[in-house]
């Protein structure tokens, strides 16, 4: 019969029961109360022990009322003189006090006359700590956080508070984590002892006292010793389910795949100019995962314009090469249509078939690709998500390549690995999407990296400047003579209708007015439109038929024009920073001289100037998405819903990346040491691990 006790979960160690029981088992905590702490995500008391107070009241502790300046926080002894109870609703209950020398209004609203009356009786000396303000000349406390007896124990100097929810109280709050860290286990260290000192943390334990118990506002720095080292407990649990999961899966078989190098000369002989060292050593590293017998679990990072694509298709070959079959999925079918055309050319250059398959594929073209791709007469599928459609059947899938990796959930992944028969293909994933290290290694810590940091040969410059919206006029003018000198220019919007909500200019708005004024050379795209009306407005604009592109975001990834010169950016201030980086690398791209315009509305705050500023300062992605990490926050720059972003209660990856980094390097040297877990050190990391609800990890330790 299973053990019914709370906070028993089969396997987890007897030692963290106490902890795995729920907040109601607390003295002090009622149902509603429980209600409140569940709103908050917190339902046992391992959740309370790590709900660090965000911030702290410093209260001083005064003689006389004198000495007191308003408005202030004070701890000061009163004798009760006389109680004014209100003469009409809505007015509150005052009571009158001194010090001996200077007088004191305690105001209270709706309060019941006998909790009041017991509390400050008439005569009595009381202990009152709350804020201090004048109102009318005469000083008053509305609501004192303390009422005690003459002598009692004062309020704490330095008071933490804690985030609420319901009707939780910082009372309640506070006394449920102290009684909560007085049932913490006996545990042996599971981080590295060199690192402990090195750092000069405190035990676990004395780390969570510490944490609830801070005497100043530096205690609350997310560089004090307990708190740092209670972040990098969370981020060394994380990293050891990443390290292990990364061990599993090289315990995976994987086909071995080598190419001849014959298809890559004849690419490699036909482009205007030779890859970079990046995208050399890129290749090289990918050529050796697919050579292995383990699987390749492989990510590409670049900036913006880096050449993944070249790297992909090269990879793509290798699979070729060697008589199998290579896949790219795209998240979107404009990134697919994209990708075929960008890729077609190549494939000429190579002598191989290549094809692409998406959701509008019907009838007999889609029968004779699916046909085609069974009996392995096609080389290369392009596609979005319908690749991964149960009739769709590969004869030799050696390695599937998944762009913009964010924007596809783990099961949509997990279907394409089943393409590959007996044996899971290899697995490449690309981001245009430079991601700060600290988030790369939160995000991808299991997969192995590949980082394209340099721009190929003829990628020109962008002249970056910043205006005012209200100098539209001028905008429109130069448009219109770079326009007759033969350019072409994307226009962005941030919106496809008026909201009332947000006033921000609508594309179809934009897209009339600018139509009234170039006519026929204006084109329109965004999100909504049907994706054959989307298609032969981008193919207008690519093929020169059309000098502007009116578009939303939808252009932000992949889009590849070389003779797109212009980049328009409407009310610039109202987009992140790593998007606008993106939506400025659609031009640049090929030999001619390119501008990013960004227009912005007044009043600009502070944080829109500093984003605009810094992208006019530099076209460095990794640095921009760096400053994009610190303005904004790590769950708004990769969107953590979808991302596969921990959630970290502690940690704070903004200001703590490098803990990141340490957490990896010591998770991976220690299962590398310790491979089974099984020294002293190894049962303390499995403790952790229980604690951090690392599942994942778990099962993979226990299933050897």
């Amino acid at each position: 019969m299973a053990d019914a006790r709370p906070g028993v979960t089969p396997g987890r160690p007897p030692v963290l029961f106490p902890l795995f029981a729920g907040v109601e088992t607390l003295p002090g905590v009622g149902p509603r109360a429980a209600e409140a702490f569940a709103q908050m995500g917190m339902t046992r008391l391992r959740d309370l022990i790590l709900n660090l107070p965000h911030s702290g009241i410093r209260r001083r502790r005064i003689a006389h009322l004198a000495d007191a300046i308003p408005p202030e926080i004070v701890t000061v002894t009163i004798t009760v003189q006389r109680h004014s109870q209100p003469t009409a609703k809505g007015r509150p209950w005052r009571v009158h006090c001194s010090d001996g020398r200077t007088d004191l209004q305690l105001v209270f609203f709706h309060p019941r006359k006998g909790w009041i009356e017991s509390q400050l009786p008439v005569g009595e000396r009381r202990l009152v700590s709350g804020k201090i303000e004048l109102f009318d000349g005469m000083p008053q406390m509305v609501h004192p956080d303390h009422i005690g007896p003459e002598g009692s124990e004062p309020p704490p100097d330095f008071e933490p508070v804690y985030p609420l929810s319901g009707r939780l109280t910082q009372g309640v709050v506070h006394k449920a984590a102290q009684v909560a860290l007085t049932r913490l286990p006996e545990a042996e260290e599971w981080i590295d002892p060199a690192l402990v000192a090195r750092e000069g943390w405190p035990g676990w334990a004395e780390a969570l006292h510490r944490a609830h118990a801070p005497t100043g506002p530096a205690n609350l720095s997310s560089t004090d010793p307990a708190r740092a080292r209670l972040a990098y407990d969370e981020l060394f649990a994380h990293q050891m389910t990443l390290a292990l999961l990364r061990r599993d899966r090289r315990k995976q078989a994987g086909q071995v795949t080598q190419g001849s190098g014959d298809l890559r000369d004849k690419v490699l002989a036909g482009l205007p100019w030779p890859p970079t060292d990046a995208q050399r050593r890129a290749v090289e590293e990918i050529a050796a995962d697919l050579a292995s017998p383990r699987r390749m679990n492989r990510l590409l990072q670049g900036d913006v314009g880096a050449g993944k694509t070249l790297v992909a298709f090269l990879a793509l070959l290798i699979a070729v090469e060697a008589g199998g079959q290579g896949v790219l999925m795209a998240p979107t079918e404009i990134l697919a249509r994209q990708h075929f055309r960008a890729l077609e050319p190549l494939a000429q250059l190579a002598g191989i078939r290549l094809e692409a398959l998406t959701g509008r594929d019907k009838g007999d073209a889609r029968t004779n690709i699916l046909t085609d791709l069974a009996e392995g007469r096609i080389d290369i599928l392009v596609g979005t998500h319908a690749v991964i459609q149960k009739t769709v059947e590969f004869r030799d899938l050696r390695l599937a390549v998944v762009d913009e990796q964010h924007r596809f959930g783990v099961n949509q992944r997990m279907e394409l690995v089943a393409k590959g028969g007996h044996l899971p293909p290899d697995m490449l994933v690309m981001t245009a999407t430079p991601i700060p290290r600290s988030l790369a290694l939160a995000q991808f810590g299991d997969m192995d990296l590949s980082v394209l940091d340099e721009k190929p040969a003829g990628r020109q410059p962008i002249r970056t400047t910043v205006i005012p919206d209200s100098r539209m006029g001028e905008v429109v003018e130069h448009l219109a003579r770079a326009i007759s000198a033969g350019a072409r220019a994307y226009w962005v919007c941030p919106l496809v209708e008026e909201s009332e909500a947000v006033s921000l200019t609508a594309a179809e708005a934009r897209f009339q007015e600018l139509r009234a004024r170039f006519g026929e050379q204006v084109r329109l795209i965004h999100g909504q439109m049907p994706a054959d009306e989307r298609d032969t407005a981008m193919a207008d604009f690519a093929a020169g038929r059309a000098n502007i592109l009116v578009a939303t975001t939808v252009i932000e990834v992949g889009v590849d024009v070389p003779e797109a010169t212009i980049m328009v950016i409407e009310r610039a201030e109202s987009f992140g920073l790593a998007q606008l980086h993106q939506l400025r690398g659609r031009v640049g791209r090929g030999s001619g001289a390119s501008s990013c315009l960004l227009m912005y509305h007044e009043p600009l705050s502070e944080t829109g100037r500093r984003r605009l500023s810094i992208l006019r300062e530099t076209e460095d992605g990794f640095r921009i998405a760096e400053e994009d990490l610190a303005m904004r926050g790590a769950g708004d720059v990769i969107g953590t819903a979808q991302s596969g972003l921990p959630r970290f209660r502690i940690a704070d990856l903004e200001r703590q990346s490098g803990l990141m980094a340490l957490a990896r390097k010591d998770a991976r040297s220690f299962l590398e040491r310790d491979p089974e877990m099984a020294s002293e050190r190894g049962r303390a990391v499995r403790l952790l691990l229980w604690l951090m609800e690392q599942d994942r990890a778990i099962r993979l330790i226990n299933s050897g």
